[in-house]
């Protein structure tokens, strides 16, 4: 993990990449839990034997926001930065799923910090989070975040 001291420091990885999370197991029984707390329960997500016949992946995969829902275990993999009273998920502006997490695969995330908008609390920064397949050279999900940052 990558400590930062304060927002000065944070704001010099502005244009550059923060870090890479570690690699991290998207298995058939936590795509299940996503399922029964969204209420999400589509085949293609939790029908293995279905997914096998019928799914153009010939497995289950992980819904899109499941893969999302993983940003704040990675971010906290990745960096902390010290000195701050609150760190709050603002929100998003643009979220693609540009592909498939097949249950059993493993995914990690990248942050590249976008912009460090100074304001009277604090900071708003724009962090693009892209979250990679292994052994797969197109990312699965991109999203551009929104963080407000209180000192």
């Amino acid at each position: 993990m990558k400590i930062l001291s304060g927002l000065k420091e944070l704001k010099d990885y502005v244009g550059k990449e923060i870090g890479v999370s570690e690699w991290f197991e998207i298995t058939q029984d936590r795509i299940n839990a996503f399922a029964d707390v969204t209420g999400d329960h589509q085949w293609i997500h939790v029908d293995v034997e279905r997914a096998k016949k019928e799914s153009p992946y010939g497995v289950p995969i992980a819904h899109g926001y499941l893969t999302l829902s993983l940003a704040p275990k990675f971010i906290n993999e990745i960096y902390r930065v010290e000195g701050i009273k609150l760190r709050i998920n603002y929100g998003l502006n643009k979220v693609r799923f540009t592909g498939p997490v097949p249950a059993g695969s493993r995914i990690r995330m990248r942050i590249l910090l976008s912009e460090l908008e100074e304001i009277k609390e604090g900071a708003r920064t724009l962090m693009k989070l892209t979250f990679e397949r292994e052994g797969q050279e197109k990312p699965v999900c991109v999203a551009e975040a929104i963080t407000l940052w209180y000192v």
